[in-house]
């Protein structure tokens, strides 16, 4: 084969395997980062201490028992700021943070369970919050905390994900949970084949590592955009600082991810390009005396007037 076909061939497979790492990346992330029970409760686990989740927490509270206690009438407000008070204080006890962990790791194994379970189609995804509630009351009673033997315990389905939401989730598992595993593998299979059949393989290996940068860069590119659609796109009830504390958390491994490509890149066409510049110095100085390295080609007589 000729040089320019092998050079046009080459730059095809590195475009594709640029094309795919990010995408490999962002859906190793999704997984095997967030579709693991363990890492995401770990990930979650300090959030229990920020400010602006303590914060969204306590709101919840206040708004929900001021609205059941419809009766209190005038004293109305009276109620709800002395219920987020008292939510507040207890978000900095250690009961809320083992709750915190408990409700994390009772609703993300719900929904992985539904995402899994094709049988679960047509179904909304719920949790029983009475588990949690147990666990919070038993640490208060052993706080003695005033009341804690009266926190009722109600087995209350509460729905977490509607049917229609969980369904369409579930089919994008499935592509998720296989792309995982075939896109990396398929990126570094293109860029090994583009150095392989290239005419030059130093600038082939330069090529493959800037549009790995590349790759990255638009990586972290997208989780920045992604953050501001995604709280754009948030309901009023939901409290904006804490759910972007909630996606800094969550994508702080993809964003390292991201950076990582970047650099391995970068470092990988940089060690490409000292290599031949270098290599090149080395074989002149290296050459015998009055042997030239690269002859100039003999230049063509000049026309006579």
């Amino acid at each position: 084969m000729s040089p320019r076909p092998r050079t046009v061939l080459s730059a095809t497979l590195i475009a594709l395997a640029c094309l795919l790492a990010p995408c490999g990346t962002l859906a190793a992330w999704a997984a095997y980062g967030l579709a693991d029970t363990g890492r995401y409760v770990a990930v979650m686990a300090p959030l229990a201490g920020d400010p602006d989740v303590r914060d969204a927490v306590a709101d919840a509270v206040g708004d929900g028992v001021a609205g059941e206690d419809a009766a209190a009438g005038p004293l109305h407000g009276t109620v709800r700021d002395f219920v987020e008070d008292a939510a507040r204080s207890f978000t900095r006890t250690d009961a809320f943070r083992e709750g915190w962990n408990e409700a994390n790791r009772t609703v993300h194994e719900a929904v992985l369970r539904a995402l899994r379970d094709d049988r679960t189609a047509g179904r909304p995804v719920t949790v029983d919050p009475a588990p949690v509630t147990a666990r919070v009351k038993d640490r208060l009673a052993e706080d003695n905390v005033p009341f804690a033997r009266r926190i009722p315990v109600r087995h209350t389905p509460v729905t977490v994900l509607p049917a229609h939401e969980a369904d369409r989730l579930r089919k994008g598992y499935h592509v998720l949970d296989i792309a995982a595993f075939w896109l990396p593998l398929a990126a570094v299979v293109l860029a090994l084949a583009g150095i392989a059949v290239a005419a030059c393989r130093r600038r082939a290996v330069t090529a493959a590592g800037i549009g790995t940068a590349l790759g990255g860069a638009l990586l972290a590119l997208a989780v920045v955009i992604g953050r501001r659609v995604t709280l754009a796109g948030l309901p009023g009830a939901v409290d904006g600082p804490a759910a972007g504390v909630v996606y800094d958390a969550l994508t702080e491994t993809l964003r390292t991810a991201a950076w990582l490509l970047v650099g391995l890149g970068l470092a990988v066409a940089l060690a490409s390009w000292l290599t031949g510049r270098y290599g090149h110095l080395l074989s002149r100085r290296r050459a015998p005396a009055g042997t030239p390295v690269d002859p100039a080609p003999p230049r063509p007589p000049r026309a006579r007037l």
